[in-house]
């Protein structure tokens, strides 16, 4: 990952008379939904590409050490080689950019990884996931801990409360001490965006998080009714852009729940590279959020290759 976001002081003449206009981020979602999508070899490379930048995730109250384990060796060999060697793309150590799990899970993850000798960081969720509805002294020691046991990458979530109740001063103090407690591991904030009322509080949101010292800002955890949309990533998007011409700190962009086919995952590096450019679409500065979408990516790139769709036994890791 890049080097870290270490803040700035809160300033919340910033934020104080922000309105984002609705109508034309609106408009501009609609633009990106309705435009047709690269085809053939270049939808491929596209593909591969989105394959780089997956947090591939599974966050299920049946998680066991095996399937953390499959989850591992999935994000090592996320695509099937036979495809990758006809693309001439096998000896390019394609991998997933990382594996997100449970605190509990961590030390599954990184032993898997460990075994199969492959240094793909493991992300953590934390701070009382999904909710953030716990006590900060127990949020906090939830981060310490995944640390402790291996994480180099922490996804917290933040106490919507703050935000619905116009808490900037709280919300920024809150997060401070997630960067505090990350250590050396990066802090990806997650808004929950569904659930923050309106696009100018996710705008805000985005700021707060961004002075305050996250690498990435997250849309959703999954687990809300509404997760990863457009309109709502065009705001995180210009909040990230307007951070950036500010400071001169470049903050990450995470779009995760709902994310679950590959025509999906084009659209949404088609977004960064328009609002961002070139240089965000890196792992370092952008991640996707997902569980599916790599099988979906996988029997796209199968098609490719073999002009049929895959049956459910050509592609039994999926």
């Amino acid at each position: 990952m890049s080097a870290r976001n270490r803040g700035t002081e809160l300033d919340l003449s910033w934020i104080s008379k922000v309105q984002v206009n609705h109508p034309a981020v609106l408009r501009r979602a609609e633009q990106i939904q309705a435009r047709r999508t690269v085809k053939k070899e270049w939808q491929a490379a596209w593909l591969l590409k989105a394959v780089t930048f997956i947090d591939l995730t599974t966050l299920a109250g049946d998680d066991t050490s095996s399937n953390v384990q499959r989850l591992c060796y999935k994000a090592k060999y996320p695509i099937r080689e036979d495809l990758l060697k006809t693309l001439n793309m096998h000896d390019k150590g394609l991998t997933t950019a990382a594996v997100c799990v449970y605190p509990a899970r961590v030390c599954d993850a990184v032993k898997a990884l460990k075994a199969a000798g492959c240094t793909i960081p493991v992300a953590s969720v934390a701070t009382g996931f999904p909710a953030g509805q716990t006590r900060l002294k127990t949020r906090l020691e939830e981060i310490r801990l995944a640390v402790e046991d291996g994480a180099t990458e922490i996804d917290v979530v933040i106490n919507r409360t703050l935000v619905l109740t116009g808490q900037w001063e709280a919300l920024y103090d809150e997060i401070r001490q997630f960067r505090k407690a990350c250590g050396e591991a990066h802090l990806k904030t997650i808004l929950a965006t569904g659930e923050l009322g309106s696009l100018t509080n996710v705008y805000k949101a985005s700021m707060i998080a961004m002075m305050a010292g996250s690498d990435f800002i997250k849309t959703s955890t999954g687990k809300e009714t509404v997760n990863a949309t457009f309109p709502v990533a065009i705001v995180m998007l210009r909040a990230i852009r307007d951070f950036f011409w500010k400071t001169g700190n470049k903050v990450g962009f995470k779009p995760a729940g709902g994310i679950r086919n590959a025509k999906d995952s084009l659209a949404w590096l088609s977004l960064v590279k328009e609002e961002l450019g070139d240089e965000w679409l890196t792992p370092e500065l952008f991640r996707i959020g997902a569980s599916t979408l790599l099988s979906d990516i996988e029997r796209q790139i199968y098609h490719h290759v073999t002009g049929r769709y895959a049956a459910y036994h050509d592609l039994p890791m999926a």
